[in-house]
């Protein structure tokens, strides 16, 4: 299914299929065939009632603008849903229709089809996970080496390499991968619990039902329904804001790593990538940008579904008929950001030249730091941090190189040998434990 054009810069087309009007249907369809076959393996309905049942849920004609349409006035979309499938139930068998829906509630359909939706696009988000976190640790290896400025709040700073800037990276997508694949795994639960969450209607056989449905949709069991207990989606859905704020600090580092007048990075260039309505020579963070309006909308949509938790005894009203959209946009945005930042990572373009120049271009004033631990075992760290200061300000003043500036002061020469102030802003002599640093994250297969 295309993406609608108003979630263009919001979903991937295979996210977009799946949480499709169509997709919903099959799934909705596939929770009623699955409870009729459940049903008849133990025999609490006839077997040829579940075969009539689900015949018509695979073959039959359902029209999810009707649905939907219908769902504003039943408040739910599983009676609408429920309604079609028995009146084409009866149509073939009137006795079959009797058993349609048997023993259910309209919120374990509709919590279990997220459910479905939810495991499927687990597959999706682990595919595109994996080509991220392969790329990055390529990056890394590759420029363990690459000098370049490190930069607080925004301003140059002592050196660090490329390799460990993709390591750190690396780390946060794989935490945040893990958060969200753990949370998978305990969301990822059938919802039946019929009227009360008692499933009173079934008797004794509820948890054996209960039991054989989740084996005909390949979900977990768990120990009790979970109407108006929403604590694993939420847990889902924060791990997702989470996975998702690592990958915008990643998309904004690139992006500002582009900007011209830095120049270090570039994103993968493609036909119809990257480029303005009018101006030709631009070359935009398409992938960095996505992926940033992704993490923008994220906070939002993460607070809408906590606030949406506290809901009232063994039914909400208003607070999970909220939730299906907001976890829509929640999984689709996340995808898109993962999507995003594995293409732009499997193709990023690294310009070590541009890395050295830059810190070139500050004069030496970056490695004030270290002219200042040199001298303080000499003459005191306070002392010092002072000189330095005198220095670098004179450097930026008369535009000269930091150690020029500091063979013209006794009070540094008497310390520091020539030797010492030559070797001092070269910046693979500055890097402390860097690469210790970057081969500890990217080893680590948390």
């Amino acid at each position: 299914m295309p993406v609608r054009l108003i979630e263009s810069l919001a979903t991937t087309e295979p996210l977009a299929d799946l949480f499709s009007d169509e997709s919903i249907l099959r799934a909705m369809l596939e929770f009623e065939a699955a409870l009729a076959r459940a049903e008849a393996r133990l025999a609490l309905i006839p077997d040829a009632a579940a075969n009539v049942i689900e015949k018509v849920a695979k073959d039959g004609v359902f029209s999810a603008s009707d649905v939907a349409r219908d769902t504003l006035r039943a408040g739910t979309p599983s009676i609408p849903l429920v309604k079609a499938l028995t009146e084409l139930v009866r149509s073939a068998d009137e006795d079959a229709a009797r058993y349609v829906h048997w023993g259910a509630t309209s919120q374990d359909v509709a919590d279990t089809v997220l459910i479905l939706i939810l495991k499927r696009s687990r597959q999706l988000l682990d595919a595109d996970h994996r080509r991220l976190e392969q790329a990055l640790r390529k990056l890394s290896d590759e420029h363990a080496q690459t000098v370049m400025l490190g930069r607080t709040l925004l301003q140059p700073a002592p050196p660090v390499t490329f390799g460990l800037k993709a390591a750190g990276w690396l780390g946060a997508v794989r935490r945040g991968w893990s958060r969200l694949s753990t949370a998978f795994s305990q969301a990822l639960i059938l919802q039946f619990g019929g009227a009360s969450g008692t499933l009173a209607s079934l008797g004794d056989r509820g948890i054996a039902v209960g039991r054989a449905l989740g084996d005909e949709l390949g979900l977990a069991y768990p120990d009790a329904p979970w109407h108006a207990h929403r604590d694993r989606l939420a847990a889902l859905v924060a791990a997702c804001g989470i996975a998702t704020g690592s990958l915008g600090k990643m998309a904004r580092d690139i992006s500002l790593l582009m900007q011209s007048e830095v120049g270090e990075a570039s994103e993968p260039a493609a036909a119809g990538r990257g480029g303005s309505s009018t101006m030709p020579h631009k070359r935009n963070p398409v992938g960095c940008t996505l992926t940033l309006a992704a993490a923008q909308r994220m906070p939002g949509l993460v607070a809408t579904y906590l606030s949406a938790m506290v809901q009232e005894h063994e039914r909400a009203v208003g607070g999970w008929q909220a939730e299906w959209p907001v976890v829509s946009e929640v999984i689709q945005a996340t995808g898109l950001a993962i999507a995003s930042m594995a293409e732009v990572a499997e193709g990023l373009t690294i310009d070590p030249a541009r890395m050295r120049a830059n810190i070139e271009a500050t004069r030496g004033i970056v490695f004030a730091e270290r002219a200042a631990m040199l001298l303080a075992s000499s003459i005191g760290r306070d002392v010092a941090h002072r000189l330095l200061e005198q220095a670098t300000r004179r450097s930026v003043e008369e535009n000269r190189r930091l150690t020029d500036v500091l063979r013209e002061m006794p009070e540094v020469t008497r310390h520091l040998s020539s030797e010492a102030l030559n070797d001092l802003d070269k910046p693979e002599a500055y890097l402390g434990v860097a690469e210790e640093f970057r081969k500890r994250l990217v080893q680590n297969q948390e």
